[in-house]
Order: C-alpha cells, then structure tokens, then sequence
C-alpha cells in the first residue's frame, strides 16, 4: 500500500452534475457569447443606417416657375429732343464748322420769349458769304406767316417743277405745301407797307409776305439765335 501525503489524503473530488460545465468550460464559451453580443450590435446599427437612409423625405416645395421675360421695345425718341433748342439763356443752335458747305441746312426750335411756344425753325447756310459772320447764314420760322401750313427746304429741283411748278429753280428753295408758293433764300424784299428788307423773296405764288426771319450772331465757332422779327 502506497503511502500518501497527508495534504492530499484529505482533498475531496467535487462530484460533476450533468448538464453543469465546470469553471474551465465557461471561460471558455465567454469569447463566443462576446461575439455573437457584437455581431447582434453590428446588425442593430446597420438596420438602423439602412432604415434611417430609405424613410420618406419631405416634399421639396415646388419652386414657381419663371416667367418669360418680354422684351418690351423702347418708345422712339421724340424727334424734337433730338434737335436744338435756343432760348434766352441758351442760344446756341449750331456750330460755323458743321455749316462749312453752301445750302447747308439744321433744324432748330426757338422759343418764342412771349408765348413760350418752341418754334420749328432752319438755319441755312447761303453761298457767296463767310462762315464766321451772320451774314453767310438765313436762319427762318418754318410756320407759314399766315395760316397753319409748315414750310418746307425744298433740294430737289424736280420737285419744284412737278409738284410747284417752278421751273426756273437752281438752287435749294423753301415752298408753302399749301399755296404752291416759292420762296427765294438768295434774295431779299421788302415787307408790304414797310420800308424793311427780308430774306427770302416770293418767286412764285399768292403769300402776302416772305418767312419770320430769326436774327443769327456768331460767338466764336457758336451759331446763335438770338430773336425773330
């Protein structure tokens, strides 16, 4: 008979239940429990990433749909403001440099210091003068003295002839539209029952008198138009 240490004579084996693991087999599962616990919280998180990306967005308001643009086309100028404008503080219609050729022509208004009426009027360049005095230029009302007709600085010869009926024309002239009467610029009358010299000699036709003439000055390279008759 063999003889034991006393210490292990005493020990008693503890006696083994089934179905119970001892304390070595469970530390030995806890890594696998571990990663099951882990793969459950993985799949967790990504079910919510993946149902939090797919829910239902809210409706974008519809933006209003843009109106197309309408061009809408500039009014046309009023011819009058195109052109100048002499009054009494302001006089200066032209300049000697845009008037350098004979039977040159500009449109003007002047305005008539009593009624303050703007009226259409010509500035025209005469042959034979200076550019630089006031005697090289004629400048007139285009409102016939007498009734509402507009007078008109007539180039073309044969419109003399065909619609006035002046055949003896050899340079520009201004007609009355209404009375077919012709007025000379490179002559000068006296006014009926007056001892006053006026440009613009009636060569054909019934009007009693010639154009209201404008009194021109000239100031250095300006034109001015300083009163009428």
């Amino acid at each position: 008979m063999t003889d034991q240490p006393s210490s292990d004579r005493f020990k008693t084996e503890m006696p083994r239940i089934p179905g119970v693991s001892g304390p070595g087999t469970r530390s030995a599962a806890n890594p696998a429990v571990k990663l099951v616990v882990g793969l459950l919280a993985l799949f967790l998180v990504v079910f919510l990433g993946a149902r939090w990306a797919l829910r239902p967005k809210p409706a974008e308001p519809k933006q209003a749909e843009q109106q197309p643009q309408i061009e809408v086309p500039s009014p046309a100028p009023d011819p009058s403001t195109l052109v100048p404008h002499a009054t009494e503080a302001e006089p200066g219609i032209a300049e000697v440099a845009e008037m350098a050729k004979p039977w040159s022509v500009k449109e003007f208004y002047f305005r008539n210091g009593l009624t303050g009426e703007n009226v259409p009027a010509l500035l025209v360049r005469l042959p034979g003068g200076s550019a630089s005095q006031a005697s090289g230029y004629w400048a007139f009302s285009k409102n016939s003295p007498f009734g509402n007709c507009k007078l008109e600085y007539i180039t073309d010869l044969d419109k003399l002839k065909n619609e006035y009926g002046f055949r003896a024309a050899k340079h520009p002239m201004v007609g009355n539209p209404c009375s077919h009467t012709v007025f000379d610029p490179a002559k000068t009358a006296v006014l009926p029952g007056s001892e006053v010299w006026v440009r613009g000699a009636i060569v054909q036709g019934s009007d009693l008198r010639p154009p209201l003439g404008i009194e021109i000055k000239i100031q250095g390279k300006n034109i001015l138009a300083v009163r009428t008759e």
